[in-house]
């Protein structure tokens, strides 16, 4: 296990996963710029090491994150607002168009700003304990870190508009039967549950990962047909690797595939 140097997270090594904890207690680990900017470094940093299979979102203490720092949001002028808004946006971005899995470990509130981050992860745990909400409305405000979106597309747009207009709490039971969350855990569990799914992509070949979700994600956003073909595209691709040669042989000689990523 290594660690990186940041001020605000823990970077760490486990296995194949590159663990990113969110470590601002006293702000139960609410997001401000600098924050922000923390993990996507600390994402950059686990993207360029190729021992690295998977990234893993969490949070210290009894929050993933507990929103948007709102002292150091609230004297923002509109134009500044829509700036931030847009950084958020960008930066959450770079998680979900990683060719890695990123895996969010939803160990306590996840609110606001907490709840878009986790929505930008590819996969999501939580801890039985863990809440989510979009609560911006109670602020007069709106969710500006993908919310909108990213919750529609997840859970429909009627289950969307009812937690973002109530501003709602709903806890991790609920979250994982309207889709929200792939899976809870009793909290002890939550660490060794997400290590379990961490070494069982980390067992997959990295280029077919990376593809499904470049079809998934990318793909999802066109119209169906043009979906389609950039599925085939992707397909077809696969077929030029040797990770799809040694898959495709393992399978036919009954044994576990050594993929390479190549």
């Amino acid at each position: 296990m290594s660690s990186g140097t940041f001020d605000n997270l823990r970077y760490e090594r486990r296995g194949a996963g590159a663990w990113i904890t969110i470590d601002r207690p006293a702000k139960l680990n609410a997001l401000d710029r600098a924050t922000v900017a923390e993990i996507v470094a600390a994402a950059a940093h686990a993207l360029a090491d190729p021992a690295v299979a998977v990234l893993v979102l969490t949070g210290a203490g009894k929050a993933f994150v507990a929103g948007a720092d709102i002292g150091a949001m609230s004297a923002l002028t509109p134009r500044e607002a829509q700036e931030f808004s847009r950084f958020l946006q960008a930066s959450l971005d770079t998680l979900e168009r990683s060719p890695k899995p990123v895996v969010a470990a939803v160990n306590g509130f996840a609110l606001g700003g907490g709840c878009e981050l986790a929505l930008a992860c590819h996969l999501r745990l939580a801890a039985d304990r863990a809440s989510f909400a979009q609560p911006e409305v109670n602020l007069g405000l709106i969710p500006g870190a993908g919310g909108t979106q990213r919750l529609q597309r997840l859970v429909g747009r009627g289950r969307a508009l009812g937690l973002i207009l109530t501003g709602a709490a709903i806890d991790a039971a609920e979250a994982c039967r309207i889709g929200l969350v792939h899976a809870v855990h009793p909290a002890d569990a939550l660490v060794p549950a997400t290590l379990e799914l961490v070494e069982t992509l980390a067992a997959k070949s990295p280029i077919a990962l990376a593809r499904a979700l470049e079809a998934t994600l990318a793909g999802g956003e066109l119209p169906l047909d043009q979906g389609l073909r950039f599925e085939a595209g992707l397909f077809g691709l696969c077929f030029a690797t040797e990770d799809m040669r040694e898959g495709t042989r393992a399978f036919l000689e009954k044994r576990t595939p050594r993929f390479t990523g190549r």
